[in-house]
């Protein structure tokens, strides 16, 4: 059975994106040396939308011990206050990254 999640008020519902176990030299990073992950995709907003700056999709920037944890179908969730967001990240595309 599924389990859908609808967040209250001006909270979001972020799924926790894993970091890096290998680091860029090829370093393997077991996990008690990784450190708690701060970035996330927003699966679903509340019903406060005139006080939320992000939409379903964004992926975004959070505070190492913020939020509620939750686990939904063997993944990462945090439920955070959308004022507790830090940033919302964009992929940096080919042609700034050429300028």
């Amino acid at each position: 059975m599924s389990t859908q999640v609808q967040p209250l008020g001006s909270r979001v519902l972020v799924r926790v994106l894993a970091e890096e176990s290998v680091t860029k030299s090829g370093i393997f990073l077991p996990d008690t040396a990784k450190e708690k992950p701060q970035r996330g995709e927003v699966v679903a907003i509340g019903d406060d939308s005139e006080t939320i700056k992000v939409k379903v999709g964004d992926r975004v920037l959070f505070p190492k011990y913020t939020g509620t944890e939750i686990r939904l179908e063997n993944e990462d969730h945090l439920i955070i206050d959308s004022n507790d967001l830090l940033a919302v990240l964009h992929e940096a595309t080919a042609a700034v990254a050429a300028a």
